[in-house]
């Protein structure tokens, strides 16, 4: 099957796929908790280099550092949450943006990341004997990609996924209405730092080399950019978005425009998606797909929902 598909094309499909995903993640974090974030590729490296690791230099199975990687991402993505507990909007994105830049230096500088050089030989996923390459390893994704939006879906229609949308609309309210924000906002970031963490592991043993110049600030603002313009708080909007946007590049690269100086596209792209942000931060800022005007209803479900249960706290 493998010889029937391009790899090309097939490898432009498993990124795509990496980086729903990792939409995904953020999604929660900023879209339905409203936690603006500009470090989650902190998160996807963390992920990334933890499965590296653990797979090259301590000779651990390359699914059960995949597995390990996604907990090790869960529990310092957790604590890296802890600073939206005391910051909001502008300060917790700075504050977010610091710790990417901090925890990207140290995958620079760290001796156990490679340093500059990074770590290469990563060993590829195999299955009953069988590497997993090209056509398999997309479809094990999508299984994966599946498995991750049928989570999003059930948590964010629970009363987890209710706590945070009223988090996003008001903390004040929130709380006046017996929702405990600190442990939803740690909660959003630790689950948010999962589906990083899961993205960053497939990610690493699909390239089987990794360098800190993968999980810069570019990435962070590329995979916000292609949140927010889907649409904040919706799944269809982040699997509109990063398919758009990272698809539209692709095709500068398929079909060779003459217009387009190929050695810059990297900033091409760049400066389409600041435009694009802008354009929608005016005319539509919850994105193509997001919804509008859900502070009401939700607070006002809530409401119903609190006095039906005699006066029992949402959390």
């Amino acid at each position: 099957m493998d010889a029937i598909f391009n790899p090309y094309y097939v490898d432009i499909i498993v990124f795509l796929i990496i980086y729903i995903v990792l939409g995904l993640g953020l999604n929660l974090i900023t879209g339905y908790a409203g936690q603006v974030s500009l470090g989650h590729a902190a998160f996807f490296g963390i992920g990334a280099y933890s499965s590296a690791i653990l797979s090259t230099k301590a000779d651990l199975n390359p699914w059960l550092a995949i597995l390990f990687a996604i907990v090790i991402t869960v529990i310092i993505s957790a604590i890296l949450g802890l600073p939206s507990l005391r910051v909001r909007e502008d300060f917790l994105a700075i504050t977010t943006l610091g710790m990417g830049l901090i925890i990207q230096s140290f995958f620079k500088n760290a001796s156990i990341t490679g340093g500059a050089f990074g770590i290469d030989m990563i060993p590829t996923l195999s299955l009953f004997g069988m590497k997993l390459e090209n056509v398999s390893y997309l479809v094990l994704l999508l299984i994966v990609m599946l498995i991750g939006i049928y989570v999003v879906r059930k948590m964010t229609q629970s009363r987890i996924g209710r706590a945070w949308m009223v988090i996003r609309e008001d903390d004040v309210v929130a709380q006046s209405m017996g929702i405990n924000t600190t442990y939803y906002k740690v909660l959003v970031f630790a689950i948010g730092g999962a589906y990083a963490g899961a993205a960053g592991a497939f990610f690493a043993h699909k390239v089987t080399y990794i360098s800190s110049d993968s999980f810069g600030f570019s990435i962070s603002a590329t995979i916000l950019s292609m949140v927010v313009i889907g649409g904040l708080g919706s799944i269809r909007g982040t699997l509109f978005g990063v398919s758009v946007l990272y698809l539209l590049p692709e095709l500068f690269r398929l079909f060779q425009f003459t217009f387009i100086d190929m050695k810059y596209l990297d900033m091409y792209k760049m400066m389409l998606y600041g435009l694009l942000m802008v354009v929608m931060m005016r005319y539509r800022p919850n994105g193509i797909f997001g919804k509008q005007g859900a502070k009401k209803v939700l607070v006002k479900s809530l409401r119903k929902r609190k006095s039906a249960k005699g006066g029992e706290h949402v959390a």
